[in-house]
């Protein structure tokens, strides 16, 4: 393994915390990799935009504080990509200051989220929150009122200036996502094992291709494959509950958390 690893920046997802790493941080510690959570579970009704800020200023203390101004690993989950995108891509996007070696994203809703766009339906909006109430959604969500919620809307002028920017050429793009190619309801009960998309047409639909949050269309990228990572059968061995490969307990899988550990060192745990 390299003597001097590639220290790791983690952004974590909407509605969750830094806790959320505490598998894959595991890992990097007993692989002597050096990393940073970077927490925006408290930003309150900040935007995308303000959180984008913050983790560049995150970045510059860390900077500081451990003298290492070499490039970086950035591994964000769900919305923290699009946190993560918009430091690099439009914050810095015209300087390129930031040297980050590559930047993988778990889950990310890179197009912007259908699941948004129903939220403030006006007929299935109620229902898909209730649904979701206390375990993707607080209780009382209200998602006019989330300022992440509308800026990751796909026609928000937040995603507008993401698809503008486009991806940074000094940076290797990784996208990671988990599908339900089975059916299996287990995957995601909410949901029944599926995941809501739109169309070109701007009809909602619901797909397999998925983690029951994220459709695969949302997550994809011009020019960057995606990784997918379905439940394989039972009679392989031990492996992870169906419900881990759903987009909320993705950080918890041990097989997305080797192909991170892949990317990040070119070895498996």
């Amino acid at each position: 393994m390299n003597n001097h690893p590639v220290p790791v920046i983690l952004v974590h997802g909407w509605n969750s915390h830094p806790g959320a790493w505490k598998q894959l941080a595991g890992i990097l510690d007993d692989r002597k990799i050096p990393f940073a959570r970077f927490d925006h579970s408290g930003s309150g009704g900040q935007d995308l935009e303000q959180i984008a800020s913050a983790l560049g200023r995150f970045i510059a203390l860390w900077r500081e504080e451990t003298g290492h101004f070499g490039p970086v690993d950035i591994v964000s989950h769900s919305v923290g990509t699009c946190i993560t995108r918009y430091y690099l891509e439009v914050c810095d996007g015209m300087r390129r200051e930031e040297k980050v070696r590559q930047l993988i994203g778990l889950g990310p809703p890179n197009n912007g989220s259908a699941l948004a766009e129903l939220f403030v339906h006006p007929v299935h909006g109620p229902a898909i929150i209730n649904r979701l109430t206390g375990i993707f959604v607080p209780a009382g969500f209200d998602p006019a009122a989330d300022a992440i919620v509308q800026d990751v809307r796909p026609k928000s002028p937040f995603m507008e200036r993401l698809r503008c920017a486009g991806t940074r050429p000094d940076i290797t793009y990784r996208i990671i996502v988990t599908a339900n190619p089975g059916g299996a309801e287990a995957f995601f009960p909410l949901f029944f094992g599926k995941t809501w998309e739109m169309s070109g047409k701007e009809e909602f639909r619901q797909t397999l291709d998925g983690d029951g949050i994220v459709a695969h269309a949302e997550s994809a990228l011009p020019g960057i494959s995606l990784d997918i990572i379905p439940p394989a059968p039972e009679r392989e061995g031990d492996l992870p509950p169906i419900n881990q490969y759903c987009h909320i307990n993705m950080t918890k899988n041990p097989l997305v958390n080797d192909r991170i550990l892949f990317y990040l060192t070119g070895s498996k745990s």
